[in-house]
């Protein structure tokens, strides 16, 4: 089994969970709960494999990656009620999907022998865009998008940290560790100690 295909399996079933807890909030019946999921689930790969021009696209070349999402999404439709605070989970959890994603999306383009400008962009369309697909389905502000928190630039960060480690002599498999890491260290200090980049704020204009 590949790297690619562990992280991908991986970044399937979190992200899923992640779907099915945001499903919980918006009172989807069971297969509204399999669709979100799944949508968490495959999206930021889906769209990643598309620009890349890899055939077939992950989940289908691996159709089992579904049932993982499916059966995560069971999961919690039986045991959404016994979380007392859904929101962090959903919160923590993609902190976790995201730093597993983005390496992910990094493996894939360097796999294609892909410009370093591509691989960083394949690393934050593939830890973002599952995530952004199911805030958007479900009504709820994306995370990705959220004021004030780090999310992009975590795994702009991560991927960028992958390139260093690769030019400065790493291994494949070390480089996407330092990777996960780098892009959870920051995703885990934004939640808990608010780290942030500056926000743009308007100013009136000159007289």
């Amino acid at each position: 089994m590949t790297p690619l295909i562990v992280l991908d399996t991986a970044s399937v079933v979190v992200f899923a969970l992640t779907g099915a807890l945001v499903a919980s909030r918006a009172q989807l019946d069971i297969v509204g709960f399999a669709f979100v999921a799944c949508l968490t689930a495959v999206g930021g790969g889906t769209v990643r494999d598309l620009l890349l021009d890899r055939h077939p696209v992950f989940w289908i070349e691996n159709p089992s990656v579904i049932l993982w999402a499916v059966g995560a999404a069971v999961v919690i439709f039986f045991t959404a009620h016994l979380v007392e605070s859904r929101m962090k989970w959903v919160v923590w959890l993609d902190s976790f999907a995201l730093a597993v994603a983005v390496p992910a999306g990094v493996a894939a383009a360097l796999g294609t022998n892909q410009h370093s400008v591509i691989v960083v962009l394949m690393g934050m369309a593939t830890g973002s865009l599952g995530g952004l697909m199911r805030d958007v389905v479900c009504n709820e502000v994306p995370l990705v998008l959220k004021q004030g928190e780090l999310y992009m630039s975590c795994a702009m960060a991560g991927a960028i940290s992958t390139l260093i480690a690769l030019e400065f002599g790493s291994d494949l498999t070390r480089a996407l560790l330092i990777c996960a890491a780098v892009t959870w260290v920051l995703r885990a200090g934004s939640i808990l100690f608010g780290w942030h980049l500056p926000v743009y704020k308007s100013r009136p204009p000159r007289s």
